[in-house]
């Protein structure tokens, strides 16, 4: 598998792969993190005419997709019920999703990232059991509790090289 940046004409293939992971969300126990309603088609536009939209291949199609953001993530300033690993620059992976035909995209997305940055930080929502297993089997560490946008508490992990 190989990852490359989004374009807009992947717009429909990208879309068709977050409607099937919010179908497994919905029906594995995770109705309300994303539900039908997130991530909506404007903000993946955002997001690839920003150039932070990735896609996971296996030849030429599409497998899985992610955002991922360098900088300061602004949701991350609090943190309760415990720290951050450190204080170092980072990145974020965001809103990553299976169309569940390929199996790996968890790893091969993070594998990039740890080849490419040496602080990842991530978060997912108490009821997606299926992703907080993928986060920790993948080395990232719980830190605690942060608050997104809209006031919601998601489980929030770090992962640094050492």
């Amino acid at each position: 598998m190989h990852i490359r940046k989004a374009a807009l004409e992947d717009l429909k293939t990208i879309m068709d792969i977050y409607r099937t992971a919010q179908d497994f969300m919905i029906e594995s126990g995770n109705p309300d993190q994303w539900g039908h309603r997130y991530p909506t088609e404007e903000l993946i536009e955002s997001d690839i005419e920003n150039d932070l939209c990735h896609l996971i291949c296996e030849g030429e199609n599409p497998h899985g997709v992610f955002a991922l953001f360098e900088g300061s993530e602004p949701t991350y300033e609090h943190i309760e019920n415990g720290e951050w690993l450190n204080d170092d620059e980072y990145v974020t992976i965001h809103r990553i999703a299976s169309d569940g035909n390929v199996h790996g995209i968890f790893r091969c997305a993070v594998t990039y990232c740890k080849r490419n940055y040496t602080n990842i930080r991530i978060d997912t929502h108490a009821s997606n059991i299926v992703m907080q297993k993928q986060i920790e089997r993948n080395g990232f560490e719980r830190c605690g509790t942060i608050y997104v946008a809209d006031g919601s508490p998601r489980m929030a992990y770090q992962w640094t090289e050492v």
